[in-house]
């Protein structure tokens, strides 16, 4: 099982705090939030850790599906950043949000999908051109966001032929069961617990998410990506990291 932990539950720290704590820990793997404070690391500082890393695209003011075509072409440079930056440390996948509706776009919603389509299709050519696969993440059922539904999801990523980033958490929140998680177009899971009725990025078995039976079925399954452990506070990093070794 290849666990690592993302940097969200320590963002506004500097990176080096984060990194030496999760090698601390005994972490294999760092999933860089690449986003303010953070956006642009020294590149040099994850040479001095024994750690592999991922990518999280930024995810503050960007929509890759905006009806505003600079906007639009403004998000998918910031990713494409992420995907240099990936590129530039030995990173191998860039997590990206899908676009998001407005509260206006809401009549225009197939013109939006169209555009958010295209977007990701951009995004995935241009990472593999890097050797950098770009997942894209399902999202939590919050007014306007896209690609709550898993299924749907993967049914946009099978037709590009690119892969998908399973946030456990949100498929929860989305009301989508231990049954509903599993896609093979899944290359990248992020991993928290909450109570169904909120976003809550809780430490695992601190909410009421079947974590057991989802992750045994990816195991039954010979899942070779890795498990982000992606909580919102730094001492959830541990407990939950004792949660997957205890358990599985």
């Amino acid at each position: 099982m290849k666990i690592g932990a993302s940097t969200l539950s320590g963002f506004k720290d500097d990176i080096q705090t984060n990194l030496e704590y999760f090698e601390k820990l005994g972490l294999d793997y760092a999933e860089i939030l690449h986003q303010y404070p953070n956006h642009n690391p020294d590149t040099d500082i994850f040479e001095s850790y024994n750690l592999k890393y991922t990518i999280h695209s930024p995810i503050i003011n960007l929509n890759i599906a905006s009806l505003t075509e600079s906007i639009r072409q403004a998000s998918v440079f910031e990713i494409k950043k992420s995907i240099d930056f990936a590129n530039e440390i030995g990173a191998e996948l860039v997590v990206v949000h899908p676009g998001s509706i407005p509260f206006l776009g809401r009549d225009f919603e197939d013109k939006i999908y169209e555009l958010n389509k295209q977007s990701i299709k951009e995004i995935g050519e241009y990472g593999k051109d890097l050797g950098v696969t770009a997942a894209i993440e399902n999202m939590p059922t919050f007014e306007g966001y896209m690609y709550t539904n898993p299924y749907e999801l993967n049914e946009l990523l099978t037709d590009l032929n690119m892969s998908m980033t399973l946030d456990i958490g949100h498929g929860n929140h989305a009301g989508y069961g231990p049954e509903d998680m599993y896609f093979d177009s899944i290359k990248h899971i992020h991993i928290h617990d909450n109570n169904g009725d909120d976003d809550s990025h809780y430490a695992l078995g601190d909410g009421s998410i079947d974590l057991k039976r989802i992750v045994s079925t990816f195991e039954d399954k010979n899942y070779d990506g890795i498990y982000i452990i992606e909580v919102n506070e730094k001492d959830w990093v541990k407990k939950s990291y004792d949660y997957l070794k205890n358990n599985f």
